[in-house]
């Protein structure tokens, strides 16, 4: 599939303006540090996830050169503090591929979260803390050795941090790593990382959301048709709203010629697709989330998958 031509360039006009965001706050009182940190700099932050999240399937550069997209997801995440891009893409493949099967997916909340978190004051902490929780899992259930492409991105960060300490000082490196707890803690596009997969619908693990706020995170909210087609940019979902059967296997690619045929199946079948559940605001799935007793870390569908080779 054709890349997003516009990706690269809002992305490197964003890492730009985050980088001057740290020097104008430099030499501000704490409390305006903090005051920016949730009010800008967090939204540019997740914005930068999403678009890392976007690099990891290649739509930024080439399809055929997955190695840039790499290395520009990497410049993409200077600004976040934290060496995550060539982490989250080896882990994130065997979300699309093993999805909801524990111990593979690694979007699945563990049972010790499920146990610590599930009243309204735990939930509320594990919504704060989603950047550290994200992070910290693979390590705990499945960790992997360290590649060339890690070394890579955790060197790169390295440097540009130290950089941003010699040259700004500790107001601007907290500017930096606090904007990015607030990406995934309580602001307008925290919803996001709840809405897609937990269980709001009776069976239906993944949902889309069809708000407004998706034009500040390209497109991530429609994400049944993100998972149905990985490798389409979430600029061209909207345009598309491709929605197959969920029984597609997830690890099935599609060419051109498959779109138009899912495309005619959409109209010939409409009874199935307008049926799926969907939300309409990241506020409301907060409020869900933390304050009903049914929802929650446990609130997931999981599968088993029967695998004729070990992992």
């Amino acid at each position: 599939m054709a890349p997003d031509p516009n990706l690269k360039w809002v992305v490197t006009l964003l890492v730009l303006a985050q980088t001057v965001a740290c020097y104008l706050v430099r030499d501000l009182p704490w409390k305006w540090v903090f005051f920016w940190t949730y009010t800008v700099g967090g939204y540019v932050s997740h914005f930068l996830t999403t678009a890392i999240h976007e690099m990891s399937h290649n739509t930024a550069v080439s399809s055929k050169r997955p190695t840039w997209n790499s290395y520009f997801s990497m410049f993409a995440n200077l600004p976040l503090g934290f060496p995550a891009a060539a982490s989250f893409k080896k882990y994130h493949i065997e979300h699309h591929r093993y999805l909801a099967v524990e111990g593979l997916d690694m979007d699945l909340p563990t049972h010790l979260e499920c146990r610590l978190f599930k009243t309204p004051l735990g939930k509320l902490i594990w919504v704060f803390l989603q950047s550290w929780v994200f992070a910290l899992r693979p390590l705990l259930v499945r960790p992997k050795p360290v590649n060339q492409m890690e070394l890579i991105n955790g060197s790169v960060q390295l440097a540009y941090d130290l950089l941003i300490f010699y040259f700004m000082g500790a107001k601007s490196l907290t500017y930096m790593f606090v904007s990015i707890l607030f990406t995934n803690g309580f602001n307008l596009t925290t919803g996001h990382f709840i809405a897609e997969h937990y269980e709001y619908g009776q069976g239906c693990d993944t949902v889309s959301y069809y708000g407004p706020l998706n034009w500040i995170a390209l497109n991530l909210g429609y994400h049944m048709e993100h998972h149905d087609f990985p490798s389409i940019p979430g600029s061209k979902l909207p345009l598309r709203r491709l929605r197959p059967p969920s029984m597609l296997h997830p690890e099935t690619t599609f060419s051109l010629a498959t779109l138009s045929i899912v495309t005619t199946v959409k109209k010939i079948a409409p009874e199935y697709y307008d049926s799926l559940p969907y939300h309409y605001s990241w506020g409301v799935v907060m409020w869900k989330f933390i304050f009903k007793a049914d929802q929650g870390p446990s609130a997931r569908v999981k599968r088993k998958y029967k695998f004729s080779h070990s992992l």
